[in-house]
């Protein structure tokens, strides 16, 4: 049975460089997400910059009394359905800590620090 979380945070570096075109992002990201059943559970936005500037894209995922993850390396439009997997096996997961990253695709060759809940 999935843990009960309202909702968690998706956080997407806005000052990452590089040739971003960030609609194209934001629909790639918001297609996946409905189609894994998630945009309502999943609350996407912009952040200035999580310190991963050797590799843009970072982003971030988050929630309240949850672990917190920051990735880096990320193409948000070709990663589009392993960001919403990752959202998807974050919520399933106990108090946010993913143990088996493998549904998270790529996203799991990404990860730059796993964050524990406080």
């Amino acid at each position: 049975m999935r843990p009960r979380v309202d909702r968690i945070h998706l956080l997407i570096c806005s000052s990452c460089s590089g040739q971003r075109d960030r609609a194209a992002e934001r629909q790639a990201v918001g297609a996946a997400l409905s189609r894994a059943g998630l945009e309502d559970r999943v609350e996407v936005s912009d952040h200035a910059c999580f310190s991963g500037c050797s590799e843009p894209t970072a982003l971030a995922l988050q929630s309240a009394g949850r672990a917190s993850y920051v990735f880096s390396g990320v193409n948000i439009v070709a990663d589009a359905e392993d960001i919403a997997a990752t959202c998807n096996t974050y919520l399933d997961s106990p108090e946010g800590w993913i143990e088996d990253a493998r549904p998270c695709g790529r996203l799991r060759m990404c990860l730059r620090a796993r964050i524990p809940a406080l």
